[in-house]
């Protein structure tokens, strides 16, 4: 699991940074990559579609347009359902992953410029 540093610690240097954005971008490509994977094969297994065609649909509703082929089985509009309302999640939690190390450098600086006035008040 990362750690991040404590506020009261300094900032970590540029090229810790940049390693630390690199690392949660990369996991956010896993987790996209992942669940891409799980609709793929659901659209696979459940509605019968060629593997290129669970590709676009798995992608298309990924990426929020929807699905292209319609859906005919029972089991694929179960899926198709629970699978756009997981997406929408792994979407949110993926942009999470990406700006949280950008988002806690910000809040970091902020903390020690507070600091740094408390003990040097002019």
């Amino acid at each position: 699991m990362l750690k991040f540093e404590h506020k009261s610690k300094p900032l970590i240097s540029w090229h810790d940074f940049i390693s630390r954005v690199t690392l949660h971008f990369l996991g956010a490509v896993c987790l996209i990559f992942g669940a891409l994977g799980i609709g793929v094969l659901g659209y696979h297994e459940l509605e019968s579609l060629p593997w290129i065609d669970s590709l676009l649909n798995a992608s298309m509703i990924l990426g929020g347009m929807g699905p292209v082929d319609p859906v005919k089985t029972t089991a694929g509009k179960l899926f198709a359902s629970f699978y756009a309302l997981f997406s929408g999640i792994i979407f949110l939690v993926a942009v999470g992953v990406i700006f949280a190390p950008l988002f806690h450098r910000f809040l970091h600086k902020f903390h020690l410029a507070e600091n740094e006035k408390h003990i040097n008040p002019d």
